[in-house]
């Protein structure tokens, strides 16, 4: 689920127990004035004040969290994993591999260590059977892995 809906769904949680709040507490002051014999100077009252804001600190608390959540950015997220996923891969030898077979490499290391095939054949300007021959060469190296993805290879960096 995206930031913006997951955001949408905590403010609108957060206006529904507002509202059951509110009507909760009309429905405990009509009691305690029926019940409370002192009149506007009961004890219930002030009960019931400390109650209702408690309970609007506690929505106010979610309104602010799905406020947040609403306008984080996805990015900043993808980001700095990326960049831990990055620090935790070893460098790739790229010593005795032909132009194509180091071109190769550094596009699926610009795509953060994955790419479709399809994607790769466009960037690269190669055929499908040549695609397949050089992804063989580079499987039989083990610097790459082919995962299928339905009717879709992804290429990842080993």
């Amino acid at each position: 689920m995206e930031n913006k809906n997951v955001g949408f769904l905590v403010i609108g949680i957060a206006i529904v127990m507002l509202i059951m709040v509110i009507l909760f507490n009309q429905v405990i002051k009509t009691n305690i004035g029926l019940t409370c014999s002192h009149g506007p100077t009961c004890e219930m009252y002030d009960g019931l004040k400390i109650q209702t804001w408690i309970s609007y600190i506690i929505v106010g608390v979610i309104f602010l969290i799905g406020f947040f959540i609403l306008f984080i950015k996805p990015k900043e997220r993808t980001i700095i994993k990326t960049k831990k996923i990055q620090e935790k891969k070893k460098p790739i030898n790229l010593d005795g591999l032909d132009s194509r077979e180091k071109q190769v490499v550094k596009i699926i290391q610009e795509e953060n260590g994955a790419v479709f095939q399809a994607s790769l054949m466009e960037k690269i300007g190669i055929g499908k059977v040549g695609l397949t021959r050089l992804l063989d060469k580079l499987e039989a190296k083990q610097l790459i892995e082919r995962k299928r993805r339905g009717m879709n290879n992804i290429i990842v960096l080993k």
